[in-house]
């Protein structure tokens, strides 16, 4: 028989085990911090002589590394502009942009129509208004959509201005990097230029000189190829140089991320896996 003295000893063990237990489980659990996702209100984009074509967010350049984040134990906050659902583009839901993975495609639908707030985004002025300081990092998924209202946003600026000034995280993919023309003294300004055929010049912009990537030039005109001779108001490719981005590319739809201090930039839709990789490397470099 045991004494009660070793009764009791395994009962403190055991308490003790059940509480270190409780301690994993919770911190397991506990949010590596929040990261903000900037994404367009608009889903129809203003092409030369007045035509248009509908557009979005792509998913998988949304979702893929969307899913990397929140299976690494980060928390997504959406914002938009207005505040609304961002539209996804429907000529990206396809499994060519899943390594044909049907399956795949359909996960990421899933897990991108079940993160909080994809049906009713804070607006920037509300992000802005509860501050920016809880935040671990930014992400900008790509699709069209951010050349609408994203690129031309002194909100935006205000939000990359904070990250860039404290050096944290920034990530964008394909044509999300196009947002990064909002952090200049008069954003319109050089829309503007852009949009008349002028050579735009930048004022004060924060990623002047930083190595960065974009959609390209080949891959936005064999975009244009599909739009039945419709064009681009202009290309983003060239907008990024002029504002005083040193552009590094690689061959049409092969996978490329350019870091450069704390900016994170995907070139293309099959850039998404890479960009989520490199985006969790930061993340976890500024936390240790």
């Amino acid at each position: 028989m045991k004494s009660a003295s070793s009764i009791l000893s395994l009962a403190i063990i055991a308490g003790l085990s059940q509480s270190a237990y409780a301690a994993d489980v919770k911190a397991a659990n506990a949010s590596k911090g929040e990261i903000l996702v900037l994404l367009s209100s608009e889903n129809v984009m203003q092409l030369a002589d007045g035509k248009t074509e509908p557009t979005g967010y792509y998913l998988n350049e949304f979702g893929v590394p969307a899913k990397a984040l929140v299976d690494a134990g980060y928390k997504l906050v959406l914002a938009t502009p207005k505040g609304n659902a961002p539209s996804v583009d429907k000529k990206s839901v396809i499994p060519q942009y899943f390594d044909g993975g049907e399956s795949q495609m359909r996960d990421i639908q899933t897990f991108v129509t079940s993160i909080e707030g994809i049906d009713d985004t804070l607006s920037l002025s509300e992000v802005i208004g509860q501050g920016l300081e809880e935040f671990e990092g930014v992400f900008i998924p790509g699709g069209h959509a951010p050349l609408i209202d994203l690129a031309n946003n002194p909100q935006v600026g205000e939000i990359l201005s904070h990250f860039h000034s404290e050096g944290k995280p920034t990530a964008a993919i394909c044509h999300g990097p196009i947002a990064l023309l909002s952090g200049q003294s008069n954003p319109q300004a050089f829309e503007l230029a852009l949009k008349s055929g002028e050579q735009a010049s930048s004022e004060s912009w924060i990623y002047d000189g930083y190595k960065m990537t974009i959609f390209s030039t080949p891959e936005e005109a064999y975009f244009e190829s599909t739009l039945n001779d419709a064009t681009l108001l202009y290309y983003p490719a060239d907008a990024m140089a002029q504002a005083g981005g040193k552009m590094e590319f690689k061959e049409m739809w092969a996978p490329n991320v350019v870091v450069d201090r704390e900016l994170i930039t995907g070139q293309n839709p099959f850039s998404d896996e890479l960009l989520a990789e490199k985006l969790l490397q930061q993340l976890n470099s500024q936390s240790n």
